[in-house]
């Protein structure tokens, strides 16, 4: 990297960070800014607290970058595709930067003269996150910003890491054994559908909600420790159905609590869908109307297994780095999948309902509504009406929880 040695160039270097979401809420690093101007012709720009960025250094991590990384092959490229190309340029950079570890690397100077400068960078990174689930040891960054007067002439970029190369490929290998463990059961998916809702289930079940949980902002604290927060499960989610073949990206926004939240979009038989894997788990929020000492709580909250944009912003509000989809497909839907999604009270459906879930063992029956007229007609038939007993044994006692927001309803029998 040379330029002529006449004047002097300005050197800006800045930290950027990634957003963590700590429970559920938005957590983001205190980013560091110094200037400096340094121009040594012999070895190229520094830091004064750094190594002189020499031409034989940038070469060596280079190398490095080709030689080593540590992203996996199954990744989705969905917040790629919504990029320019030239932000696409500066993408692969960071992408192979971070894959690899590397201590610095060097923008695409094409990027450049395309019109890219410094305050693209932290779309491009969080771009590169949102794709990549597996760089699970990436704290921020930090870039450097050469100039001569008015005009960058180069761009350097550095990951900032939470571990070193040995650690990472250590915990890279007990990922990947917990997820080949965790996917033996889906072998038998036949279909993308079932493939998202094994993994949907299969992670709830195998996780713990714990806002104090080690590593809780990548897939890391699920896969191996078992026990996280909204982005972990969201990565995990993620992960494993990149590992699958299912197209999944990461989603962020808020929640009705006004909470920083993470989810997903997934793509099943070509349509998109979004699903919530922690707002699947039912021990992070309580139904309403369950009792504490309800001997029987349902384990899996199906409301958020491949819904829609309109079922979806009941509850959430989208804040993304790149666009997302409108869904409105309800092919893949839960319910509509499981015949328990209900446009009117048909007497028949559901009888038909509550007999199969007889025949597979079923603790819990849930019941979703296509709007507000049917979900208080059948909550007026089952509950006040009781004809909720002409479904089950009649010597039954029964429970139930209302998710009116999503117009859900739950039953289960108390024994």
């Amino acid at each position: 990297m040379k330029i002529g040695v006449k004047g002097y160039l300005a050197l800006l270097a800045f930290w950027g960070s990634a957003v963590l979401f700590g429970g559920c809420a938005v957590e983001e690093l205190t980013a560091r800014v110094w200037k400096n101007t340094y121009w040594e012709p012999e070895s190229g720009w520094e830091d004064r607290d750094r190594e002189p960025l020499s031409e034989r250094k940038i070469q060596e991590d280079i190398q490095v970058a080709q030689e080593r990384s540590l992203l996996t092959k199954e990744a989705g490229h969905y917040a790629y595709d919504c990029l320019t190309q030239a932000q696409q340029l500066w993408y692969r950079d960071i992408e192979k930067s971070l894959g690899s570890m590397a201590e610095f690397t060097r923008l695409s100077e094409e990027g450049l003269s395309e019109g890219l400068d410094e305050d693209c960078i932290d779309t491009v990174f969080q771009c590169v996150m949102n794709d990549h689930p597996e760089i699970f040891y990436v704290e921020g960054y930090s870039y450097s910003k050469y100039t001569r007067g008015d005009k960058v002439v180069a761009i350097a970029f550095s990951g900032s890491y939470s571990m070193d190369w040995q650690e990472a490929v250590l915990r890279q290998e007990a990922i990947e054994a917990e997820a080949e463990a965790l996917l033996t059961g889906a072998e038998d998916c036949e279909s993308e559908y079932d493939k998202v809702k094994y993994v949907y289930e299969t992670l709830i079940r195998n996780t713990d909600y714990d806002l104090e949980a080690e590593e809780n902002q990548n897939i890391y604290s699920v896969l191996v420790n078992r026990s996280s927060v909204c982005l972990g499960y969201a990565k995990a989610t993620q992960y494993l159905l990149n590992r699958l073949g299912v197209e999944c990206t990461l989603v962020q926004g808020t929640v009705d609590t006004g909470e920083g939240h993470a989810w997903n979009l997934v793509k099943v038989d070509g349509e998109y869908y979004y699903v919530d894997t922690t707002w699947g788990d039912a021990s992070y929020q309580s139904l309403e109307g369950l009792q504490e000492t309800e001997p029987y709580r349902p384990s899996i909250n199906y409301d958020y297994l491949c819904v829609t944009t309109k079922q979806l912003l009941c509850t959430h509000t989208l804040d993304c780095v790149v666009p997302m989809p409108e869904c409105t497909a309800m092919a893949a839907n839960y319910y509509v999948r499981e015949e328990a999604f209900f446009t009117d009270y048909d007497r028949g459906q559901m009888e038909r309902l509550f007999a199969r879930a007889g025949e597979r063992g079923w603790p819990d029956v849930t019941v979703k509504c296509a709007d507000r007229e049917c979900f208080e007609l059948i909550l007026e038939a089952m509950i006040d009406g009781q004809e909720i007993f002409s479904y089950l044994d009649a010597e039954e006692t029964v429970a139930y929880a209302c998710n009116d927001k999503q117009m859900s309803i739950t039953f289960w029998t108390v024994k």
